[in-house]
């Protein structure tokens, strides 16, 4: 049984390969992320039903794939955010 993330073994070293997704998805999210950059957040289910209203997707497969891709576009920018925020509570 394969998994979905695989190892390479290259002199000696073990690299994590990433997931793979195609170029059709990374394009449509990154022009969503570029056209609405303050709809979407780091939770995956709001990105879904904004995908979704916002574009017409041909399957649910396909509208999972570009919420996935653009939740992770989106965590390295809102994670500074969001550590500011919580050092400012906690004094």
């Amino acid at each position: 049984m394969m998994t979905k993330e695989y190892s390479l073994k290259m002199k000696g070293q073990v690299k994590d390969l990433g997931k793979v997704r195609p170029e059709r998805v990374k394009r449509v999210a990154r022009e969503l992320v570029k056209r609405y950059p303050n709809k979407f957040t780091t939770n995956f289910e709001e990105n879904k039903k904004l995908v979704r209203s916002l574009i017409k997707v041909s399957s649910a497969k396909l509208t999972n794939r570009i919420a996935g891709y653009i939740t992770r576009l989106v965590a390295p920018t809102q994670a500074p955010e969001t550590e500011e925020e919580e050092k400012e509570e906690s004094s």
